[in-house]
């Protein structure tokens, strides 16, 4: 009757649903009569209007899974001690060792992905009959059991004899992957090397970080091999027994303690595979579901990846939603073996992006395994917005494989990785010159952060063939350092360059007159912190780079030399004197200039950028004497222009207007070079001087 009843409710709630429902974990059929249990294990059922329910035998295709719990201790237990310092060093390496907890999945996957390798190396080289593993598939499986509190990794790989089993797991710090690549080095067998993970022989151990108890079961690949079970609490020794019902492999449970319980949860253990595990060459499934499913498309040859595949990539290393502008697909085995995928972001910087706080966008594995997901060490600061993945198997690991040692080898890594970057991108500036142009647009700030960061002249220089600058050439082209040196005229023998809001304050300049006079090339800056870029970067080649501001001060040329009209030097000598007299506190000299023609003086300091930063920076926290006193301001003068002229006749005749037009000129040259934090000082002499003026008339 009972039976009845929930047949009807079946059919209740088919009508209401109709659809399927798959059962990935085990589902639970409890009839109401007593003793009678039905178990339904990873079936697929559904319940319609037609029919009450059908259970399918046919399995859930996504759904794949090989942990069982049919394995059984069997006869009598030994108990050995562990070798090497015990429980002192099982202390460490448990609890001291790793920097956090979660590497310990890291850890196990990689001893199971070394027994799969070990397989399938012998698969090749002893033609393994399918007893032995032949026919084998190759996987690594980790189940989940929250209720229990337990985590289970099962791999499909070599397997342990009971020697082995003593020899791996009884002696901490003894590697049996690293004995195994031993073993083929004396075969003269390297090529399927570089697969095996394992070095140091203590990775298994890591789960005593998180688990009291920790149970092995194994059995060997070998022909009518013995499955074993062993056993510890991590207190210094351990048990080994025989077992049945052990499939070929290696199967670790750990009894997580209560304060690791997260570690049994599904979407937690997911998180931590994708993390550490991606990319690991054999299939990873977590409770009958694949988990890793994305390449490692650095291992892959270029030419076999679609832009699709790079797209997906990239958006799942950088966590974004964009494209990369350009792609660096690198290889290299001397000086190191590298193999790094880089991509170089289409979409805008974040504000944050710009900050030097911001972590490293390139991960760093070894052979597939994450190392470090933020790697600062691998390449400059500057180079921070460049995201990908760096895969070395040279690379020097300390013992817990989250730490880099040997700083002569990461050095030497960094500068290749460095280098190729450069001549990437120089390559593409040539090549894809828009593409490039855009991308500059966005990123030339980090370049330009590159060259006043870097310690060598010679990287500078690599760097800064990817500035682009306007010029006084072409209006609205850009043009690199190399292409300037390459079209200026034999007598012109430095880059020169001026700093100015825009091209029209530029051209207007008083500091570019002369040079448009001979037809100098001249590079305009237009950020307000090129100039200290330029300054620091020095020279490029053979040529220095020069502000024009700078060549004039240093001009030994003066009027005195040319002829003048309509003013005599007796009366040159009488302005400059007054001048002098006027600006006492302010002008540290006043001179005469040939170069200027339309402006009637100029302001020229000894480092006119410096000067620049000073005021934009410092300038407020000081007063006006002692600014100028640290300025050390130079007023040269054009005697042609009809403004000098006219002050010159003023000196006698309107001793106070002609005071006020002094000061008038020397805070606009002020202001025109710069070396002014807020130009509307000018209004209120400016209203002064013009009122005096218009009295006159």
């Amino acid at each position: 009757m009972a039976a009845a009843c929930r047949l009807r409710h079946a059919i209740i709630i088919g009508k209401s649903f109709s659809k399927s429902i798959n059962y990935n974990t085990k589902l639970r059929y409890l009839d109401p009569r007593p003793k009678l249990t039905s178990v339904w294990s990873n079936k697929h059922v559904r319940f319609t209007s037609s029919q009450a329910a059908a259970v399918e035998d046919k399995p859930d295709p996504d759904y794949h899974s090989i942990v069982k719990n049919t394995e059984k201790p069997t006869g009598q237990s030994f108990k050995h001690e562990f070798q090497s310092e015990t429980r002192m060093l099982l202390d460490i390496v448990a609890k001291s060792l790793y920097s956090d907890k979660e590497v310990f999945v890291r850890e196990l996957i990689s001893n199971a992905s070394d027994a799969l390798e070990k397989l399938r190396y012998l698969r090749l080289s002893k033609n393994l009959s399918i007893e032995e593993g032949g026919d084998r598939g190759l996987e690594i499986h980790i189940a989940t059991d929250k209720q229990n509190r337990t985590l289970t990794i099962q791999d499909t790989g070599i397997g342990m004899t009971q020697d082995e089993l003593i020899s791996n797991l009884g002696t901490i710090a003894r590697s049996g992957s690293k004995a195994f690549l031993e073993k083929l080095k004396e075969n003269d067998v390297t090529q399927d090397s570089t697969k095996i993970i394992g070095q140091f022989g203590v990775g298994f151990y890591s789960a005593f970080m998180v688990a009291d108890k920790v149970e092995v079961y194994t059995k060997s690949y070998e022909l009518n091999a013995q499955g074993y079970h062993w056993q510890s609490d991590g207190s210094g020794n351990y048990e080994i027994s025989q077992a049945e019902g052990v499939q070929p492999g290696t199967k670790i449970i750990m009894h997580l303690r209560t304060d690791c319980r997260e570690f049994s949860d599904e979407t937690i253990v997911n998180n931590i595979v994708k993390k550490y595990s991606n990319f690991v060459g054999s299939p990873i499934f977590v409770n009958g579901k694949r988990i890793n499913i994305i390449q490692p498309l650095w291992m892959l040859d270029s030419k076999d990846i679609t832009a699709e595949q790079h797209s997906e990539f990239y958006r799942y290393i950088s966590n974004s939603y964009d494209a990369p502008k350009f792609i660096l697909h690198y290889k290299a085995d001397v000086p190191l073996s590298i193999r790094a995928l880089l991509y170089f972001p289409d979409d805008k910087p974040g504000l944050f992006e710009q900050s030097r706080d911001t972590a490293a966008g390139v991960s760093l594995y070894s052979r597939k395994v994450l190392i470090k997901s933020k790697a600062d060490n691998l390449l400059p600061k500057w180079l921070r917005f460049v995201k990908g993945v760096v895969d070395s198997e040279d690379i020097p690991l300390n013992l817990s494989r989250e730490l880099l040692q040997n700083s002569a080898l990461i050095t030497k890594l960094r500068n290749v990785l460095t280098g190729r970057i450069l001549k990437f991108l120089n390559e593409r500036s040539i090549k894809q010159v828009n593409d490039y142009n855009e991308f500059y647009k966005d990123y030339g700030l980090f370049f330009k952060e590159g060259i006043v960061t870097s310690h060598e002249q010679s990287e500078k220089e690599a760097i800064a063939k990817l500035l682009r600058f306007e010029s006084s050439a072409n209006p609205g082209e850009l043009v690199s350092l190399p292409e300037y040196c390459k079209r200026l005229s034999a007598e012109q023998k430095d880059i020169y360059y001026l700093a100015a809001p825009s091209r029209a304050l530029a051209e207007q300049s008083p500091y570019y007159e002369s040079f448009k006079k001979r037809n100098y090339e001249v590079l305009f800056c237009y950020e307000p912190y090129d100039e200290l870029v330029l300054m620091q970067l020095g020279r490029y080649e053979t040529r220095f780079l020069t502000s024009v501001e700078k060549e004039m001060r240093q001009d030994t040329q003066s009027t005195e030399d040319n002829a003048i009209d309509s003013i005599n030097k007796e009366q040159i000598d009488k302005l400059l004197g007054y001048i002098k007299g006027v600006l006492a506190k302010k002008a540290s000299e006043v001179k005469t200039t040939n170069r200027l023609e339309s402006h009637p003086c100029v302001i020229t300091v000894q480092d006119m950028a410096s000067a620049r930063h000073f005021i934009r920076t410092q300038s407020n926290q000081l007063n006006e004497e002692t600014r100028y006193t640290l300025l050390q301001p130079r007023f040269e003068i054009n005697p042609n222009h009809p403004i000098m002229k006219k002050l010159t006749g003023l000196i006698d005749k309107e001793p106070k207007l002609a005071e006020l037009l002094t000061q008038q000129l020397f805070t606009s040259a002020m202001v025109g070079a710069g070396l002014v934090e807020d130009p509307r000082i000018l209004l209120t002499s400016m209203n002064e001087l013009l009122t005096l003026a218009l009295e006159k008339y």
